[in-house]
């Protein structure tokens, strides 16, 4: 079992920044790739960022590349997310999530472990 906890979340003008951290406890966290989503009112929940459990391999929607990274720190089991140049698009709640393999994965059902998630809301 990976528990998975969100932090970082929040209300921003359009143009500032967050960084999301999600902090795991239980088994190795290394052992697995990490990922991003979101999911805005009205909304089916979407993929934002994923890497790998290196660090060395990392994918990015197209909404968000350019303005959003996604890192990682096994000492710490914590993946992180900044996010730059916020829109009031990037407005959702974001999930991070774990799962096992050797890749990085934009697909939700690949993901076994999932947060409970933290809200950020980006206005105009």
């Amino acid at each position: 079992q990976v528990q998975l906890v969100e932090s970082g979340g929040g209300s921003v003008q359009a143009g500032g920044s967050l960084r999301l951290s999600c902090a795991a406890s239980g088994r190795s966290f290394s052992n697995y790739a990490m990922g991003w989503f979101r999911q805005a009112p009205g909304k089916e929940r979407e993929f934002v960022a994923t890497i790998s459990w290196s660090g060395s391999g990392t994918t990015y929607a197209d909404p968000v590349k350019g303005r959003f990274t996604i890192s990682r720190d096994n000492r710490k089991s914590t993946v992180y997310l900044q996010m730059n140049n916020l829109k009031p698009e990037d407005t959702a709640v974001y999930y991070c999530a774990a799962a096992d393999g050797s890749g990085w994965y934009r697909d939700s059902g690949m993901y076994r472990y999932w947060g409970q998630g933290t809200q950020v809301t980006v206005s105009s």
